[in-house]
């Protein structure tokens, strides 16, 4: 059990503004709101910007992907990495140029769906890298990032052969994977390209929405990737993704989770995250419907937690377990309140002792429709983000810009 019942030495309570800029010592991570879509921006300790994906259309998340490059003190896109062509990852991408420059575009190649969901993407992504620098790239390949070490291992449906530094072994996890029937599982998705990044000791992987039985190609029956610091977790968590084989291969310190409270936080993705051997903490972006009250980490560990009438309902039944697609939607999430079948799930109750969590103006605007699908809408009020600052030995502070909570972890033992 994770108890939560006392401050641990490694909790610092950080004023940790969000608008401050850069350490020019540390590698930074911003984990956008996107409500169930997808950007995070990377920060070198030089100073170089890396953002993956742009969100949904409409410029809601793009005013908030603004919000975090301002914040960051980021003056231009020095690489922008295109995971694959669905709406909620590229639906922004014709607004973002517009408000800033964007140096080099890097994507998995050709579409691999006829329908686009982003209507003539192809040909202005065309328009737009024709004026740019443009690479396609396949796993294996680096992605210069001053000295963060930038290493692809998933592209176009290619899983990479030669395992990275401390990678290579054994993945007792995959003695118990089973393969899904994924006919609903899109095909760009399974394109994705997946990404590990490096700072000294410090180690963190995106794989955007790589999907279930393309991680046993990855990680089965040696893990290529060896152990990481961070894992975000992949297809914004939900159970199209984030296999046993996958999390328990990669065993995080710590989880990201970029869910929307209706997109995400499946059980059994909860219940592979919280019995992952050395998982620390789950970090979410919002309070899932999905997870219900077992599932879910404690708030202080949430950057935008739904409002408190809303989760009362849904945990009492007021509110039906199907409202807003619980339980629905390809896979989505799971009804709530289902047994525990595996691992600890989170200890309830308030923050650690010492914690003061204090409310505060952050960036973004109202929420829109594209967290949970069409005509679900978002949550209202301001969008918050995490900050993660990761040093070269291997420790690294993860910061929740809703109520400043910080807490550092050290990898680098």
């Amino acid at each position: 059990m994770r108890l939560l019942l006392f401050l641990a030495p490694g909790i610092l309570l950080l004023s940790a503004a969000a608008n401050a800029q850069p350490s020019a010592k540390t590698f930074d991570m911003y984990v956008v709101d996107t409500e169930g879509g997808h950007a995070v921006l990377y920060v070198s300790p030089t100073g170089e910007s890396l953002l993956e994906d742009t969100g949904n259309p409409g410029g809601r998340d793009t005013d908030r992907i603004m919000e975090v490059i301002h914040a960051a003190g980021v003056k231009q896109i020095d690489h922008l990495i295109l995971t694959h062509y669905h709406v909620d990852h590229v639906g922004g991408l014709e607004e973002l140029a517009k408000r800033i420059e964007i140096k080099h575009f890097i994507d998995h190649g050709k579409t691999a769906e006829e329908r686009e969901q982003v209507r003539d993407f192809q040909a202005k992504y065309a328009e737009l890298y024709s004026k740019a620098k443009h690479t396609v790239v396949k796993p294996g390949d680096k992605i210069p990032f001053g000295p963060v070490e930038v290493e692809v291992v998933t592209s176009a449906r290619q899983v990479i052969k030669t395992p990275l530094k401390g990678g290579g072994i054994p993945n007792p996890a995959c003695a118990e994977f089973k393969a899904r029937d994924d006919s609903d599982t899109q095909a760009e998705n399974k394109e994705s390209v997946g990404v590990v990044y490096s700072y000294g000791k410090y180690r963190s992987v995106n794989l955007g929405d790589f999907t279930f039985n393309e991680e046993q190609a990855l990680m089965c029956p040696n893990n290529p990737i060896g152990h990481v610091s961070l894992f975000l977790t992949s297809h914004h968590g939900i159970n199209q993704s984030n296999s046993v084989a996958l999390v328990h291969g990669l065993a995080p310190t710590v989880a990201i989770m970029h869910n929307s409270t209706r997109k995400g936080g499946a059980l059994t993705t909860m219940q592979a995250l919280w019995s992952s051997p050395g998982l620390q903490d789950l970090w979410q972006i919002h309070w899932a419907y999905a997870a219900g009250l077992d599932y879910n980490t404690p708030g202080v560990f949430i950057a935008n937690p739904e409002d408190p009438a809303t989760v009362a309902g849904v945990i009492t039944g007021a509110i039906p377990a199907g409202f807003g697609g619980v339980g629905g939607g390809r896979g989505r999430g799971n009804a709530p309140g289902a047994p525990p079948t595996a691992g600890a799930p989170p200890a309830a109750g308030g923050p650690p002792q010492g914690a003061a969590p204090a409310a505060g103006p952050g960036p973004g605007g109202p929420g829109g429709g594209f967290g949970g699908g069409p005509g679900r809408g978002g949550h209202t009020g301001p969008a918050f983000y995490f900050k993660v600052s990761a040093r070269s030995d291997g420790s690294f502070t993860v910061t929740n810009t809703r109520n400043n909570f910080s807490k550092t972890y050290n990898t680098g033992k």
